[in-house]
């Protein structure tokens, strides 16, 4: 590829692709009434945490990557959130 694409080599982004593969199968394992609901929602969080993740990576300025990189923990509470929400 012409361009290094940093966000690859970082351990954390394996750990985030873990996380987005994880979720899709479980949300599989939810009950049918939540299958458009709560799971779609879920399954959205954990591609913005990827998302975010790869463009912060791609930032020039350190206060852009933090802001990307905010975002995409923001995202992984909310995955935990709705977690907590189906569990009770």
């Amino acid at each position: 590829m012409f361009i290094q694409l940093k966000h690859k080599s970082l351990d954390v982004y394996s750990a985030v692709r873990e996380l987005a593969t994880e979720v899709y199968k479980v949300s599989l394992m939810l009950p049918s009434e939540e299958r458009f609901n709560l799971v779609q929602q879920i399954r959205r969080a954990a591609l913005s945490v990827k998302s975010n993740l790869a463009e912060g990576c791609s930032r020039r300025s350190e206060a852009e990557r933090k802001r990307y990189f905010e975002v995409s923990r923001g995202s992984v509470i909310e995955i935990d959130a709705a977690w907590k929400l189906l569990s009770t």
